[in-house]
């Protein structure tokens, strides 16, 4: 028996999608949850598993075309309906008369030859008289892999760390190479490299494919589009930066490192202390918790913290709900666990929803800091820098100064004008900058 699988609700303002690449081809097998479609929403981008195992007998949206939720996307059943689908006009089969067997050979009439099933015979202008051949067990059909598509952020990652990608085995869907697969090879082939011979002279990296192309935009590039113009054309947007010292915060993760981890399972970087900072100050200071709503101001009950993630088709904002109540090990796993589904395209649209405050990592890729777009309805955005060490005049108790290696680390706080004034900015961030510099986390670490 086939069965419809639908465009699924992803998110309650959720309505329509829009395909943007089929993992699995008619005629192949599915198993339940398996990966089966990517699609594109106006909040995410997601792969939809199998709700059913068959075989794909008829695909009825194609890629880059758009339907509303519920519209049924493939027919998945035994494969004895693969090709069935009335998705083109197919002209009528010229019948088949059939004869009894004769000694004689049979005429041959010369015909196409397909790979089994057949799907449809070769329309002529008068009936097929086909004689009863012995035919020979058809070679199974190669499969079909998904090895020779990479996606940008592997391919660069791959550049950057020196893989040959054809080298490669990939984890993923028909084959696909992943980012977990080339760091895997990165972390092989780190100790022959070590121990290789002084580097050669620089050699330039490759060339991306896109250079000298031409591509439509995605969706979630056009409403990422389209709101960054509605945020800079109707607001008053300005920045301010302070300079943080963060070696109290250093020492303390190296102190407690091991045993995060082995409780939760993840690393503690620098992130979850700068949220949880961040919350807390939000508290003393609602005016950057806010919302502007005609002449009114909402002044939100709760600090939903966005963070910004990057990933291969844009970037997205997932919310840590209520994160002035977390502690820093809360904070640290939520923002792994997040951020690797919104990575995997798991993430569901809901939880995208709902941020009053956003922080963004901007220090990622070693940025010192840049000036944060605010995206409304929300009225503030503070990027963290990249944390570096560097020579710092320090007082100490004696009132003598002294030069201090000491890590340091950017905060640039973008707001709306229009309901932020500059000494507002100031005080916010004085009291995250005092928050971080003293680092007494020690109560609220979760270990």
């Amino acid at each position: 028996m086939s069965e419809s699988v639908v465009l699924p609700a992803l998110g309650e303002s959720v309505t329509e999608g829009t395909v943007t690449r089929w993992l699995k081809k008619v005629g192949e097998t599915v198993a339940i949850d398996e990966p089966l479609v990517e699609v594109s929403t106006d909040k995410v981008d997601t792969e939809i598993p199998s709700p059913v195992a068959g075989v794909i007998e008829q695909i009825l949206v194609q890629e880059d075309e758009t339907v509303e939720v519920g519209a049924v996307l493939v027919i998945i059943g035994d494969g004895s309906g693969v090709g069935s689908a009335p998705a083109a006009p197919v002209a009528e089969a010229a019948p088949v008369v059939e004869t009894p067997v004769v000694a004689a050979p049979a005429p041959v009439v010369e015909a196409p030859v397909v790979a089994a099933p057949v799907v449809a015979a070769p329309v002529v202008s008068a009936p097929v008289v086909a004689a009863p051949v012995a035919a020979a067990p058809a070679a199974p059909a190669a499969p079909v892999s998904d090895a020779g598509y990479v996606t940008p952020l592997v391919r660069k990652l791959a550049q950057e760390s020196g893989i040959d990608l054809t080298q490669i085995a990939g984890t993923g869907v028909g084959g696909r190479i992943r980012k977990d697969d080339v760091l895997n090879a990165t972390s092989v082939s780190a100790p022959a490299a070590a121990a290789s011979a002084p580097a050669a002279a620089y050699v330039p990296g490759a060339a991306s494919p896109l250079r000298g192309t031409t591509e439509p935009m995605s969706r979630l590039r056009k409403v990422l589009a389209e709101r960054a113009v509605a945020s800079m054309v109707s607001t008053a947007q300005l920045t301010t930066v302070v300079e943080v010292d963060v070696t109290k915060i250093a020492q303390l993760r190296q102190k407690v490192q091991s045993a995060f981890v082995a409780k939760s399972g993840g690393k503690l970087n620098f992130m979850p202390f700068f949220a949880l900072a961040a919350a807390e100050a939000l508290r003393v200071h609602p005016k950057l918790n806010a919302t502007i709503d005609g002449d009114n101001i909402v002044y939100h009950g709760s600090e939903n913290i966005s963070f910004a993630v990057d990933t291969e088709k844009g970037l997205l904002t997932p919310v840590i709900r209520d994160a002035a109540s977390l502690n820093i090990m809360e904070i640290a796993q939520q923002i792994a666990d997040k951020a690797a589904r919104t990575r995997a395209n798991q993430l569901k649209p809901d939880e995208l929803g709902g941020g009053t405050f956003t922080l963004t990592n901007t220090g990622s890729r070693g940025a010192l800091f840049d000036t944060p777009v605010v995206f409304l309805p929300q009225v503030a955005i503070l990027g963290t820098g990249v944390v570096t060490k560097r020579p710092v005049v320090v007082t100490d108790a004696n009132g003598q100064d002294a030069i201090s290696i000491r890590s340091m680390v950017y905060l640039a706080l973008s707001y709306d004008h229009r309901l932020v004034d500059g000494a507002d900015a100031s005080r916010f961030l004085v009291d995250v900058k005092a928050r971080l510099e003293d680092a007494n986390f020690d109560a609220v670490l979760g270990l």
